[in-house]
């Protein structure tokens, strides 16, 4: 029977009937995240190590989708210049989008969020979140595949202020409206909320449940609440503080995928803080975070 379901698909194939992506909707990809501080730590810089060590990072860790937070647009620029470059995007001219959320800073360049994607993106998604008290302009950036129309990837920088728990709110109606209409998205980004917190419960599989990750009633699963490290909270994501659970300092960079979507195994690593930038410090105050997940779609 599946020899002649492979035969059905080859001829179908052929005849132009369903493409490559639609004949098999299952696949496995490698996500990373980072919150750069490209303002507040690196100050607009592309030449201090910070731009080369994602760069890197992202080749290295055979990285197809990218997200990154709190990006000034020459860093986003120069990324994107690099890993063209390096011949990492099957599409050079279409494999990134930005999202603006503040104008005021990065020496009069643009600083926001970005999604890079390995594979061509289609028209981006970019809804305006609950305003906090500062002058940023937060959003949710998504983008599908051109390919794979029904995979989305997105990410968000929710604000650590008043309004917190309204943009998570925000973002997981958009996802869930995602879902509804036959969407599987992948989501990272600086939550700026622990999984311990109440405020998560909304998002976190009902299913999970743990000493320090209780209560839950959503339908997502983050790609790291299976680590044994701190069962449903997983690594840290910060360094210098004593905010987290299990002794470790806080995690509030997160990779999400709805649990109806999920195919095989989820896992995610959580990296240490490089020192080598600007004379020998941090590169920014957030570690990047790695996952690997199997979806439909």
């Amino acid at each position: 029977m599946r020899r002649l379901a492979g035969i059905l698909t080859a001829f179908l194939l052929s005849l132009g009937v369903v493409t490559p992506a639609a004949a098999d909707t299952t696949a496995t990809y490698q996500v990373w995240s980072w919150n750069v501080a490209g303002w507040a730590m690196n100050k607009a810089s592309v030449d201090n190590n910070m731009v080369k060590g994602a760069v890197s990072s992202i080749q290295a860790r055979g990285a197809q989708f990218v997200a990154l937070n709190e990006i000034c647009w020459q860093q986003y620029k120069e990324i994107q210049s690099r890993l063209a470059t390096a011949g990492w995007p099957q599409d050079t001219a279409n494999f990134s989008r930005f999202a603006e959320q503040r104008a005021d800073v990065c020496n009069g360049e643009a600083f926001g969020e970005a999604i890079f994607s390995k594979f061509p993106l289609g028209t981006a998604q970019k809804v305006l979140l609950p305003q906090d008290d500062t002058k940023e302009q937060r959003q949710l950036l998504c983008a599908p595949l051109v390919a794979r129309p029904q995979l989305r990837f997105c990410t968000a920088h929710i604000t650590p202020y008043s309004t917190n728990v309204q943009q998570l709110q925000k973002v997981l109606s958009v996802l869930e409206q995602q879902n509804a209409s036959g969407d599987t998205t992948l989501i990272a980004g600086d939550f700026n909320a622990q999984p311990s917190w109440g405020r998560l419960d909304d998002w976190y599989d009902a299913e999970l449940k743990t000493e320090v990750n209780i209560q839950n009633r959503g339908q997502y699963r983050e790609l790291d609440d299976l680590d044994p490290i701190c069962a449903g909270y997983g690594e840290t994501t910060t360094e210098n503080n004593t905010e987290g659970p299990c002794g470790h300092p806080k995690k509030i960079d997160l990779i999400f995928v709805r649990k109806n979507h999920l195919k095989g195994p989820y896992s995610e690593d959580s990296l240490a803080i490089a020192q080598n930038c600007t004379g020998g410090k941090p590169c920014s105050d957030h570690r990047i975070i790695v996952g690997t997940v199997t979806i439909d779609r």
